[in-house]
Formats: C-alpha cells, sequence, structure tokens
C-alpha cells in the first residue's frame, strides 16, 4: 500500500524524467505506428496508410500491434464493426503489457445476430488480475459508419470513451489496496477472431461462415502519449495545452454523460454480481 498518494509521485516522476517533444501519432499512415502481425494476408493497410482492415474467415482471423510502448496517453481509434450477421465474432481493441502480471485495458465487440445491438465488453486488468467486466449496447448501429473509441489513461484513472462520450471510469486506488496499471508500458492491439464458444448469448449462437469473410475496419488514429523508449518514458512538451490529458478528470458535464450512459446502456456490471462474488464485492466497488 502506498504510503504517498500514487498521483503525485508519478507527477513528480513525469516532470523530473519526461523531456523532449511530446509524443502525438499523425492518423495520415498507419503504416507508421502499426504492423500485421497474424492472418495470413487477412490483414491490410490501404490508402496509402489510411484504412486498415482485419478480416476473419473459416481458417483464421488477423490482428496488428503499435510499433510504440506507452505509458499513460490518449488514445483514439475509428472502427466500424462487423455488418450484418456477425455472430460468434468478437473485434478487440485494446492496450496490454506483457508478462504473467501484465496490465491490460480492452474494448471487445461481440458480434451479434443481424438487428440485434452490438455488446461493446470493457475490462481493466492490473498485476495480472481481471474480472472488471462492464458490458454496454451503443446508441448507435456501430457497422453503418466509423465511430471513435477511446482510452484516457493516465495516473488519476481510466476512461472509456466513444464519440466523446465517457461510458465508464477506473479510479486510481492504489493508496487504498488496489493495483493500478501505472508501472508497465502498453502496446495497442487489435485482432478479429471466432469466439462463437462464448461470445454471442454465451455460445449459443454459433458463426454462420456462409457470411464470411467478416471485416472490420480502423481509420484515423492519434495518440497524446508518453512513448516508452530504452527504460524512460518521454512525453514532455512546451504546450501546457498539448499534455493537458495528463491530469484531466471529467467536469461535471462529463460525469452527467458517464451517468446517462451507465444507467441507459449498461446490461453488465461486476460491481453488482452478487452470485459471482458471494462473499463481497471486489474493493474498489465500494469506492468508485
Amino acid at each position: 500500500m502506498a504510503s504517498l498518494s500514487s498521483t503525485n509521485s508519478v507527477l513528480l516522476l513525469f516532470s523530473v524524467v519526461v523531456i523532449g517533444s511530446f509524443a502525438v501519432s499523425s492518423a495520415s499512415d498507419l503504416n507508421k505506428d502499426f504492423q500485421i502481425t497474424w492472418g495470413d494476408g487477412r490483414a491490410k493497410i490501404d490508402n496509402n496508410g489510411e484504412l486498415l482492415a482485419l478480416s476473419l474467415d473459416k481458417a483464421s482471423g488477423s490482428g496488428f500491434e503499435s510499433k510504440t510502448e506507452y505509458l499513460f496517453g490518449h488514445i483514439d481509434m475509428q472502427l466500424k464493426l462487423v455488418p450484418g450477421n456477425s455472430a460468434g465474432t468478437v473485434t478487440a481493441y485494446y492496450l496490454s503489457s506483457k508478462g504473467s502480471t501484465w496490465d491490460e485495458i480492452d474494448f471487445e465487440f461481440l458480434g451479434n445476430l443481424s438487428g440485434d445491438p452490438y455488446i461493446l465488453h470493457t475490462n481493466v486488468f492490473s498485476q495480472g488480475k481481471g474480472n472488471r467486466e462492464q458490458q454496454f449496447y451503443l446508441w448507435f448501429d456501430p457497422t453503418a459508419d466509423f465511430h471513435t473509441y477511446s482510452i484516457l489513461w493516465n495516473p488519476q484513472h481510466i476512461v472509456f470513451s466513444v464519440d466523446g462520450t465517457p461510458i465508464r471510469k477506473f479510479k486510481n486506488l492504489e493508496s487504498k489496496g488496489v493495483p493500478y496499471p501505472k508501472n508497465q508500458p502498453m502496446r495497442i492491439y487489435s485482432s478479429l477472431w471466432n469466439a462463437d464458444d462464448w461470445a454471442t448469448r454465451g455460445g449459443l449462437v454459433k458463426t454462420d461462415w456462409s457470411q464470411a469473410p467478416f471485416t472490420a475496419s480502423y481509420r484515423n488514429f492519434k495518440a497524446n502519449a508518453c512513448v516508452w523508449s530504452s527504460g524512460s518514458s518521454y512525453c514532455g512538451s512546451n504546450s501546457p495545452s498539448s499534455n493537458s490529458w495528463f491530469s484531466q478528470e471529467l467536469d461535471s458535464a462529463g460525469e452527467e454523460k458517464l451517468n446517462w450512459v451507465q444507467k441507459n446502456y449498461m446490461i453488465y456490471n461486476y460491481c453488482t454480481d452478487a452470485k459471482r462474488f458471494p462473499q463481497g464485492f471486489p474493493q474498489e466497488c465500494s469506492m468508485a
């Protein structure tokens, strides 16, 4: 348990160690920021680097990862999800470190039968421990057009947002004994894969391979972030507005939007699942 505020400690480290130019990734060429990691040709970057597409067929899915590791950041990506009958498929978009005590921040989009809503599944892992799932329906069709999915990760909290609307907040409660991702650099990953053993209605609805190939598309990546290199994090800037995300909190309007989403579109919250936690809810649930 930390004796000092973890936020203050990290902010001190930030001010002393971080130098150089603020890390801002351009949305113009995804080739510069990402590499295809698997899929045997099923993943492609087209339009001079402006568009990345993952595809899934019965033989294989596909995936990519960022070329850069980050330690804190405000990450934006526009996604257009698999249209039509996407039951059984999962489009995962997340940040993750390596090792047995890894940290991870997850967006996962669970496929559906035509006409049914996608489920947006979120999770946070710290020091290898997850089981912090919250799930949402979206208030729009995520397959009809691109929408922006964002992760704000700073020493104070992690905020998941959709088109600028916050849907989930995970506070840094390390001073209360709850581990928080703050020491391990993470890469950005995404994959499109078959999970029909659990993804749609708990595995009751299987993937219809006659609909394959399934395709999800990505564009307009932007990272205002601290880049990890040679054991140090670099994210300084001469412009205070450029790194305002590092200490950003939700204002009253943001809190209202968060409450609106959670009241109207949240369909699962681990902090209210008494059957799953008969001995008591995780510690952070009483402090959220």
